[in-house]
């Protein structure tokens, strides 16, 4: 854990960031399906359809202004850089082991859930009615529809005012150290994800109310 300085509140609240804590995602998962080759599929995401360009839909670009760009540089890639937009759920394999337990453990103790997460626009409303875990979630602030993506410290006090939290109040969970460190610095507790089981063991130590250990299915 990650705590404020000084004594403050105890969190009260759970903020979760989306990529690699609740769900996976990579761009792989797509174009493994897309170029057989292995070599030319590394170069394609290499200098193609790269994470960096990803981010600019992140930021608030438009996929139509983005895919532009990039076929005038490509063009004999045109097909391959539109099935980004049309497939881009592809993208998301699935959730990421334990952390949707988590969350639905939480809800149902009354925590508060909120999400703060880099992701375009356009490709959130594509994959929001895929997953019903942020029904449990009070609001989420997706980045492309705010122009703001982390670790800009505007980002964590739009969503201390939006969530209506006090410094100290929230626990804030990121896969990415520079995110935590820049919520922590706005008035989060901050957590660097790096599994469910470690994520569960501070949970308890802030004295959430989940398991000892994640509850066994039930036939």
């Amino acid at each position: 854990m990650i705590p404020l300085e000084g004594e403050g509140p105890r969190p009260r609240a759970v903020v979760f960031d989306v990529g690699h804590v609740l769900y996976d995602w990579d761009p792989a998962h797509l174009y493994r399906k897309l170029i057989a080759d292995e070599a030319e599929r590394a170069w394609f995401l290499r200098e193609v359809v790269t994470r960096e360009w990803h981010f600019q839909h992140d930021a608030g670009r438009a996929f139509s202004d983005t895919s532009a760009e990039l076929i005038a540089r490509f063009p004999d890639q045109r097909d391959r850089i539109l099935a980004y937009g049309a497939r881009w759920l592809e993208t998301i394999p699935g959730p990421v082991p334990g952390t949707l337990d988590l969350a639905a453990e939480l809800a149902r103790g009354g925590v508060p859930l909120f999400a703060i997460t880099n992701f375009s626009s356009e490709f959130w409303d594509m994959f929001r009615p895929t997953a019903p875990v942020f029904d449990l979630f009070a609001d989420v602030i997706v980045s492309g529809r705010e122009r703001l993506t982390k670790p800009a410290p505007e980002i964590f006090r739009l969503a201390l005012s939006r969530f209506g939290l006090a410094p100290g109040e929230a626990l804030f969970i990121d896969d990415q150290p520079g995110n935590v460190a820049a919520a922590v610095r706005e008035g989060f507790v901050g957590h660097v994800f790096t599994s469910a089981a470690a994520l569960r063991a501070e949970l308890r130590a802030l004295s959430f109310p989940v398991a000892v250990a994640e509850p066994a299915a039930t036939a």
